[in-house]
């Protein structure tokens, strides 16, 4: 078939390489325009278009895609299907109406749950023992239309968002050229979504990182999992930033105002919580690498009693 492909990050590259192997004929790919990224502001290009121009295949990158120009771009390469992985905006119906074969989504997450543009992390930051893949036939709603097929994948205790979505693009590569096949094939039927049991996960912010210290600390750990890399847990030491990349929490019974630094040990800082107590394991502060709390300790002295959070002096 000729297809065209729709993504933009570095989660969609497995999509984007399983179809230019899979012996069928990416005729063009889509993605996001260049953007500037970093303190530096750099103008980066999206993860997709350097494998679409290392592969040499025709690009586009529409500043909008709900334009007479950019739809007779996509009728000009005469797709028979559209397949789209973390495309980062909702096809208007010309486009899902163009290819007689359909769209075909690849979504991070086990629908009809975590539907929107985060389902990795939030699965993560809501302690989701698995998650997975799904592939579906698009529609003009927000991850609605019928699902095609799934494989689950478990979450490990120590996963990050980072980690899961790196396995999850595998698998979601995998599953779409297996979709296509099936759905070529006419062995493939397409399943309503249940509404009932949606849910959403949202766009992360960078404020979506800020610790809320009342907060039980496992859910605070399973919320430094689910931020990192992007966008970080954080809190504040008197005006330093503190960016929390690694934690582990505990049922302790203390007492202490919730973000009191409670025990100062060679291996952890440990933090009181809206429940139990969260040990801060590896931190970063401004200009510095990421450490380990006993590298940490070697350049700071933190004493018990000082309380973390936003304004904290």
């Amino acid at each position: 078939m000729r297809i065209v492909f729709m993504g933009t990050p570095e989660f969609a590259v497995p999509s984007l390489q399983a179809l230019l192997s899979s012996g069928h004929e990416v005729v063009g790919v889509v993605t996001q325009p260049d953007k500037p990224k970093g303190r530096g502001q750099t103008i980066t290009s999206p993860a997709v278009k350097m494998v679409a121009e290392k592969a040499g295949t025709p690009l586009l990158q529409p500043l909008k895609i709900k334009t007479p120009e950019f739809l007779n771009a996509l009728t000009a390469w005469k797709p028979d299907l559209i397949a789209v992985t973390a495309f980062g905006r909702i096809l208007p119906a010309p486009i899902l109406q163009l290819p007689p074969r359909g769209c075909i989504n690849v979504h991070g997450s086990l629908l009809p749950k975590y539907r929107g543009a985060a389902p990795v992390q939030w699965a993560v930051i809501n302690g989701e023992r698995e998650t997975g893949i799904t592939t579906m036939l698009m529609d003009e709603g927000m991850d609605t239309g019928p699902m095609l097929m799934q494989e689950k994948l478990m979450i490990a205790s120590d996963d990050t968002g980072g980690t899961v979505a790196s396995r999850l693009a595998e698998v979601g590569g995998r599953l779409l050229v297996e979709t296509i096949r099936q759905w070529e094939a006419g062995t493939l039927t397409a399943r309503q979504q249940d509404d009932s049991g949606a849910t959403m996960a949202p766009p992360l912010k960078k404020e979506d990182g800020v610790i809320d210290w009342t907060t039980s600390a496992q859910a605070l750990t399973n919320r430094v999992r689910g931020l990192s890399p992007w966008p970080g847990a954080y809190t504040f030491h008197e005006r330093e930033r503190w960016n929390i990349w690694k934690a582990a929490y505990s049922h302790n019974d203390v007492r202490d105002e919730p973000g009191t630094i409670v025990s100062v040990t060679k291996h952890s800082l440990e933090v009181a919580t809206g429940h139990g107590t969260l040990e801060i394991v590896e931190i970063q502060t401004a200009n510095s690498k990421r450490m380990l709390i006993d590298q940490f300790l070697a350049g700071h002295r933190i004493i018990p009693g000082v309380r973390l959070g936003v304004g904290s002096t």
